[in-house]
């Protein structure tokens, strides 16, 4: 059984686009503004699926769970046409490929997430994790590490 490789939140977002998480301004600054010379912090992206794409996604675990990874690929695939840009949905590919045993194809999917999911460190953490399982699986365990090194580092659990 293909799990998710995130924890989808409770909310949804409802298009799937990224959203700007908004942070508290830091108490230890005397201004509560950027310093001078530097540009203000970036508020973090947090990617979510849409509800069309939530309800494909959890279509594709039951068909992946049933033995049929090829039928769940093109459910998710049905979901990426509707959020191509959605790394999530990538990550979701990518696992599918892993769990068939496609390594290979695995590897490309979570890299495809990482070039989306830039601003987004949980949609990095597990994009990075895809890449360390589908570099361990072919034996490739020194870049796993690396690639787990990673995914902790941004807060993989």
């Amino acid at each position: 059984m293909v799990s998710p490789p995130y924890q989808q939140p409770s909310t949804p977002a409802g298009d799937g686009r990224p959203e700007a998480a908004a942070r508290a301004p830091s108490s230890a600054s005397s201004s509560g503004s950027a310093q001078p010379g530097q540009p203000p912090p970036q508020p973090a992206r947090e990617y979510k699926l849409g509800p069309a794409s939530a309800a494909l996604v959890s279509q594709a675990h039951t068909q992946a769970a049933a033995g049929n990874p090829d039928l769940a690929a093109a459910t998710i695939e049905r979901a990426l046409r509707i959020e191509p840009a959605n790394p999530l949905l990538w990550i979701e590919l990518g696992a599918v490929h892993q769990g068939a045993g496609h390594y290979a194809q695995a590897d490309s999917m979570a890299h495809k997430a990482l070039q989306l999911a830039a601003g987004d460190p949980r949609a990095e953490a597990s994009a990075w994790l895809l890449v360390a399982e589908s570099l361990r699986a072919r034996g490739r365990t020194a870049e796993a590490s690396e690639a787990d090194a990673r995914a902790h580092a941004l807060g993989a659990r």
